[in-house]
C-alpha cells in the first residue's frame, strides 16, 4: 500500500503479513470469569520479567513494581449504551450506542436535552423498516413513560447506523441513559446485565462518560493498592480514551492487514504531556487501552514536527516506515503545539494497531488480564513480550488463572 502526498509516492507502508490463526490457544469456557471476585484486588497476578514467570495476589503488586515510575491509568467511565426498542408489530430492537455523532463531543452529547445523534450497532437492523421505535417497557416503568424514548434510523453504513433519539422533557442524555439503557458487559459472559455489573464493571477511577467496554485492567486496583503505591515513589496520571465495541469484535479474517480498526476518541492535558516526557524510559501502562493512547502520542508528535499539528493515528502508520525522531522531540513537539495555541488539553483520536513487528517508544511496563484467542489485544501482547505470550498462557491456564474481563491480572515487563 502506498501513501501518496501532492501525487508523489511519500512511503511505502509495510504491513505486517501475520496469520491470526497463529495467535489461538483453547480456552474453556469455565475459565472465563463470568463474575467479578468479592474483593477487587484478590485475583491473582502473574509476573512476567525477562523470561520468568511467578504468580502472587494482585494486592502484592506493589513488590514487583520498581521505584520511582509513572503509572498511567485510563479514567474513562462506561454508559449504559445498550438500549431496547420495539416496534409497533411487536419485533424487539436493540440498539448499542458506540459513539456521538450530533452532537459530536462527548460532554456536549451527555448534556443535551430532547434530541441527539448517535452511530449505533443495531440488532435486527433488517426487521427495522424505517418506522419509529419506542423503548421497551413491559413492566410500563412510570419513568421510562414520561422520558417516552423514539428512536429513528437516519442511515446504513455496513455494519453500523446512524440512529436519531428523542425524547420528552429536558433532561440530559445521560439522564435518559441512566434510566432507559444497561451497561454493556462483553458477550462472551453469556448473561444479562446484572446489579453486580453497575458497580464492578467500572473502575475506582472512572470520571468521564463515553466508554462502551470497561478498561478491564483497572478495575483490580483498589483504595489500599493505589495508597501502597506511594511506597515506592510511583506517580499516578490519567488519560482518557474512550473504548469503542471493537474491544468486543475478534479478527474476522485470517490476514491480520485485513482488519479494520476503529478510530477511538482521547483526551490528554499539556501536564500530563510535561510529566511524561519527564519519565521517558519508567512507564508503566495500565491496561492496553493506555498503552494505544500512550504509543500514539509519538506519532501525533511526529504529525506536529512534519505538518505543523497532530493528526488522528492511523492504522499502519507506525509500520509506514522508519522514523527518525527520538522519543522525546516528538512529544516535546506535541506539548510546543498544545503551548503555542494556548491548549490546556487535547482532543484527538487513534486507530492504531499493535502487531508483533511494532516499536516501543513509551511503555515499558504493563498490566493487563488475559484476552480473547485471535483478537488484537493479544496480539499487542505479543508485541509487547518480543512473541513469548504463549509461555505466560499456558501458564495461566496450567495455574487455574481466571480469563477475560472479570478474570485475573498479569504484571508484563517488556522484553
Amino acid at each position: 500500500m502506498r501513501i501518496f502526498v501532492n501525487n508523489k509516492v511519500r512511503a511505502e507502508i509495510m504491513i505486517p503479513q501475520i496469520n491470526i490463526s497463529d495467535y489461538n490457544y483453547p480456552l474453556p469456557d469455565e475459565r472465563i470469569a463470568k463474575y467479578p471476585l468479592e474483593q477487587r484486588d484478590m485475583s491473582k497476578l502473574l509476573i512476567y520479567k525477562d523470561g520468568d514467570i511467578a504468580s502472587s495476589i494482585f494486592n502484592n503488586i506493589c513488590e514487583y513494581l520498581p521505584e520511582g515510575y509513572l503509572m498511567v491509568f485510563n479514567d474513562t467511565k462506561v454508559v449504559p449504551a445498550r438500549l431496547h426498542f420495539q416496534r409497533e408489530s411487536g419485533a424487539h430492537i436493540e440498539i448499542f450506542c458506540l459513539e456521538p455523532v450530533s452532537p459530536e463531543e462527548y460532554v456536549s452529547m451527555f448534556a443535551c436535552a430532547g434530541r441527539c445523534s448517535w452511530k449505533c450497532i443495531v440488532g435486527n437492523v433488517k426487521r427495522w423498516k424505517g418506522d419509529t421505535l419506542r423503548v421497551y417497557n413491559p413492566e410500563k416503568d412510570p419513568r421510562l413513560s414520561d422520558i417516552d424514548l423514539k428512536a429513528d434510523l437516519v442511515e446504513r453504513n455496513g455494519e453500523t447506523s446512524i440512529v436519531e433519539f428523542s425524547w420528552t422533557g429536558e433532561i440530559p442524555f445521560s439522564a435518559v441513559l441512566e434510566a432507559c439503557g444497561q451497561v454493556p458487559i462483553p458477550p462472551y459472559l453469556n448473561r444479562d446485565t446484572e446489579d453486580i455489573d453497575l458497580e464492578r464493571y467500572q473502575t475506582l477511577y472512572a470520571k468521564y462518560r463515553g466508554s462502551v467496554a470497561a478498561p478491564t485492567a483497572g478495575l483490580h486496583f483498589t483504595e489500599t493498592v493505589l495508597s501502597s503505591l506511594k511506597s515506592k515513589d510511583i506517580s499516578i496520571q490519567t488519560v482518557c480514551l474512550h473504548v469503542g465495541a471493537g474491544t468486543f469484535l475478534p479478527v474476522k479474517s485470517e490476514k491480520v492487514s485485513e482488519h479494520t480498526m476503529h478510530r477511538e476518541p482521547f483526551v490528554i492535558t499539556l501536564d500530563f504531556l510535561k510529566t511524561l516526557i519527564g519519565r521517558l524510559g519508567k512507564v508503566i501502562a495500565v491496561g492496553t487501552t493506555s498503552v494505544r493512547t500512550l504509543e500514539s502520542l509519538y506519532y501525533l508528535g511526529v504529525s506536529c514536527i512534519e505538518n505543523g499539528r497532530p493528526e488522528t493515528v492511523e492504522q499502519w502508520a507506525p509500520y509506514s516506515r522508519e522514523y527518525e525522531y527520538s522519543t522525546s522531540s516528538a512529544l516535546e513537539a506535541l506539548a510546543s503545539y498544545m503551548e503555542a495555541n494556548g491548549l490546556t488539553s487535547l482532543q484527538t483520536g487513534t486507530r492504531i494497531i499493535i502487531v508483533p513487528g511494532f516499536k516501543f517508544r513509551v511503555v515499558d511496563v504493563l498490566v493487563t488480564n488475559f484476552h480473547q484467542p485471535q483478537s488484537t489485544l493479544l496480539l499487542l501482547i505479543s508485541a509487547f513480550v518480543d512473541g513469548d505470550w504463549k509461555s505466560i498462557y499456558d501458564y495461566a491456564l496450567a495455574n487455574d488463572f481466571r480469563f477475560l474481563s472479570y478474570g485475573d491480572s498479569s504484571l508484563l515487563f517488556r522484553r
